[in-house]
């Protein structure tokens, strides 16, 4: 059924093609898209509506129903403008008269109006008379006073009466219009003049004050008409609230010149451009600031200057050679510097009133400029040194970004292919960005905003032959990279910028934003030009900064790094030593409570919190001493605490076990392991343990003292052994058993660095890890340490067993300490229910 109706309408004339315009929040006509208007009845709103369906694909873009109290106005005779329910404000713009009189026509019918009348009714509001409440029509018509001098306290007045009122506006409106009336004022005006009649001009300031109050187009029209468009302008010059009369005819006529930079032939686009500029000179300069009125009091005013400047877009572009030889001699290399630069600023007004397109047709807008060559003439233009072309290049080129910043990254990989790097366009517009002669740097803001949006990966698109983020970004880091990080290379040469007064801290500063921008942004491309060219350490250099903003921007890159949490960056900063400028920083600012302070601490409690133990490693074993007297927050000594324990997990097991993990083998882990977690107060899971009677407790204390004074006396045997004769292999045959543990090295028990004697390894160290490194010990459950091994015995044995064996032991048959292990007591604790 669409494709039909679809079918039925490309088939039909254009007399109903409309555009649909709504006013948003913002007091702006949005273009909500071009279809065919057609009035129908519509069940669901029980009356006769305006259909408007897209000429695109059909579907219904208005559903309006003609109701008797709603107020129609036809403008500028291809306009019809409505409220809708008090809530917003619509707008038919047609594309043929016919086709605007002949709805204008349906709506009166129903309203049961005059097709003849421009406006059907005015919205009533509840301050109305009761008697006219529900008929207006019925309110009586007002009679104007007769035009003269002597009438002109009485013509004021009544002005000033009805305004308040919505249908005696209307009234008033309906009056004005059918007996010329605007124009005898004016003759008025004249007279009043030559006899220089104050009075009378002063009463005719507030006359016409009130006439723009009405807030309606077709007097609009009659008051920016060529021939009273200046008296117009003449009377407002006479406010009363002036000491003398404004001069704005005079400015209009004399002071300003229009500037004809292509020829127009097309006389209704001149005389168009002609009346926007004064009747935006109007509301901009000669009436009184907004404020003033209510709001929504000059909203066709508003209106009349948008839709403007909407057909002045459409004719511009209609004409075939204008803007093609604008462009042709924009690029010629023999026009002159004045009339390049009177082209570039006429591109820049037509780019500005182009933003009062709807974004599809901005769209076609923007192709056909760049398909004209728009992004090679700004490349022109920012070659030359024009301090007034420059920023009107800048404006275009804002809008072209800001718009379709990805047909902008095709025509710079496109010139890249034949053009060298001083040459691309990205980087005349980042040299721009850096030499900017304003103190403030206000252009280079803007630019880099603009630079900012090409590299931002966000809106860059992926088809299904290429991904521009990965084409384009590559591009940046391989050709333009290097132009915008030259001026900081440049100043960071030594150990404190080269350059310090506010311009250079200024830019090093847009600089700083970019780069941070870009490591939050581009993972890949970023890491490899900060590693590759040391850029952080050179970044660092400018904490040195006597530029507050500055030293904040160097420190906020570096915090972003850390942010990421990568081990990467981490070991680039820990290997070259990088927190030694912020901890010199830091020291230098004292105790001074600013931002930078704050923003220090929060780099290190950020270290602190994320448990980043590389970093923390390094604070605490290269910087503790210049941060550890930092006692008005508690990050410098969390941070020492936290170390202290990452520490003690490396090096071993809690101090309680040492005496005993030399006799725990693989068969009592399990055991030891609940014996240490018993010893707490409460499990993981909140429940608590029952503790253990006083009975129980003594008995495992007596045990434990039995077998320290065990292991002392087995010490000192061994000792004195080991000085009379060489170890000697008492077992007739050995059992190998490999015992797979989930253990880490790190455990206490059964490690094979607590196993110096362990056959394999006659004389190896015990593992680093281990808190009896060296202590040439055997542990009970394994034979005495013998003075060889096994020639074939690989010493990469013990490696691999620190990774998945608990050890080789040799079980004797005979041994001579059997039987007094037999009178040891059972070391194991008996286990506790709960």
């Amino acid at each position: 059924e669409r494709f039909l109706i679809r079918r039925k309408m490309a088939a039909s004339d254009n007399r109903r093609r409309v555009k649909l315009y709504l006013l948003d929040e913002k007091k702006i006509w949005d273009d909500r898209g071009t279809g065919h208007v057609s009035s129908a009845y519509v069940e669901k709103l029980k009356g006769m509506s305006l259909l408007v369906r897209s000429e695109t694909d059909g579907t219904i873009l208005l559903e309006s129903r003609i109701r008797p109290d709603t107020a129609y106005q036809k403008q500028q005779e291809t306009l019809i403008v409505w409220s809708e329910a008090d809530q917003y404000d619509l707008a038919l713009s047609f594309q043929e008269k016919d086709g605007c009189d002949e709805i204008w026509e349906k709506i009166c019918t129903v309203q049961g109006k005059d097709p003849s009348l421009d406006v059907t009714q005015d919205c009533i509001e509840e301050s109305e008379e009761d008697r006219y409440e529900e008929f207006p029509d019925a309110a009586p018509p007002i009679e104007m006073p007769p035009c003269e001098l002597s009438k002109l306290d009485e013509i004021a007045e009544l002005f000033r009466s009805v305004l308040s009122t919505p249908i005696r506006k209307e009234k008033l409106f309906l009056a004005l219009e059918a007996e010329g009336y605007i124009k005898k004022l004016l003759d008025l005006f004249h007279m009043c003049e030559d006899l220089e009649n104050i009075d009378g001009l002063h009463n005719l300031y507030e006359i016409f004050k009130s006439i723009f109050l009405l807030n309606k187009t077709e007097l609009f029209e009659i008051l920016f008409a060529d021939d009273t468009i200046f008296d117009v302008v003449g009377v407002l010059e006479y406010d009363p609230a002036l000491k003398t009369p404004a001069h704005h005819r005079e400015y209009l006529q004399k002071t300003v010149r229009f500037k004809e930079v292509i020829p127009i032939s097309n006389r209704d686009l001149l005389n168009k451009i002609h009346q926007t500029y004064r009747v935006q000179y109007i509301q901009d300069v000669i009436l009184p600031t907004p404020s003033v009125f209510e709001e929504n009091m000059l909203s066709t005013l508003t209106s009349f200057v948008f839709f403007n400047k909407v057909e002045i877009v459409g004719m511009i572009q209609e004409d075939e050679k204008f803007l093609p030889s604008l462009f042709a001699q924009l690029m010629d290399d023999e026009t002159d510097d004045g009339h390049r630069r009177d082209l570039v600023l006429f591109l820049k007004e037509f780019c500005t009133f182009s933003q009062t397109l709807q974004p599809q047709n901005r769209e076609s807008f923007f192709k056909k400029l760049s398909s004209l060559g728009a992004l090679s003439a700004i490349e022109v233009i920012l070659a030359l040194d024009d301090p007034k072309m420059k920023p009107a290049a800048i404006d275009i080129f804002s809008y072209i970004v800001e718009f379709s910043p990805s047909m902008v990254r095709e025509f710079i990989l496109k010139e890249g292919q034949n053009k060298d790097d001083d040459d691309l366009l990205i980087n005349l517009v980042i040299e721009q960005m850096i030499n900017d002669t304003d103190p403030e740097l206000g252009g280079a803001v803007q630019l880099m905003g603009i630079v900012k949006l090409l590299i931002d990966p966000e809106n860059m698109m992926a088809t299904a032959n290429k991904t521009e983020k990965s084409e384009f970004l590559g591009f940046f880091y391989k050709r333009s990279m290097h132009v915008l990080t030259a001026p900081l290379f440049a100043n960071t040469v030594d150990s404190k910028p080269s350059k310090d007064d506010f311009q250079t801290a200024q830019l090093q500063s847009l600089i700083l934003e970019l780069l941070t921008f870009c490591v939050e942004y581009h993972a890949y491309h970023i890491k490899n030009y900060i590693i590759s060219k040391d850029l952080l350490r050179r970044v660092l250099v400018l904490l040195k900064s006597g530029h507050a903003f500055v030293a904040l921007g160097a420190l906020r890159f570096m915090r972003k790094i850390i942010g990421l949490k990568e081990e990467f960056y981490n070991r680039y900063i820990v290997n070259g030593c990088l927190f030694q400028p912020v901890v010199e920083a830091f020291r230098q600012n004292g105790n001074r409570y600013n931002l930078l302070n704050s923003a220090m601490i929060e780099l290190f409690e950020f270290i602190k919190t994320e448990d980043v133990k590389s970093l923390c490693t390094h604070i605490i074993e290269h910087h503790i001493k210049d941060l550890e007297s930092v006692t008005y927050v508690n990050t410098f000594n969390a941070l020492k605490v936290r170390y202290d324990q990452q520490q003690d997990r490396i090096n071993g097991m809690p101090t309680f076990n040492k005496k005993n993990q030399l006799w725990i083998d693989s068969r009592t882990l399990e055991e030891e392991e609940e014996r240490w977690f018993d010893q707490e107060d409460e499990v993981d899971d909140g429940e608590t343990l029952v503790p253990m009677n006083d009975v129980l407790k003594s008995k495992l204390d007596s045990d434990f003292d039995q077998i320290n004074r065990f292991m002392e006396n087995r010490k000192a045997k061994d000792q004195s052994i080991s000085r009379e004769s060489p170890p000697r292999l008492l077992n007739k045959a050995s059992i190998n058993i490999n015992i797979k543990s989930g253990l880490t090295t790190n455990s206490p028990v059964n490690s094979p660095g607590h196993s110096p004697g362990s056959p394999g390894s006659p004389g190896s160290p015990p593992s680093p890890g281990s808190p009896l490194m060296g202590v040439p010990c055997p542990t009970p459950n394994s034979s005495p340490q013998t003075p060889s091994s096994s020639p074939s015995q690989d010493p990469s044995v013990i490696s691999n067993k620190r990774l998945g064996l608990i050890g080789l032991v040799d079980y004797p048959d005979e041994d001579s300490d059997e039987e007094e292990e037999e009178e040891i007591p059972n070391a194991k604790r008996p286990r506790l229910s709960t």
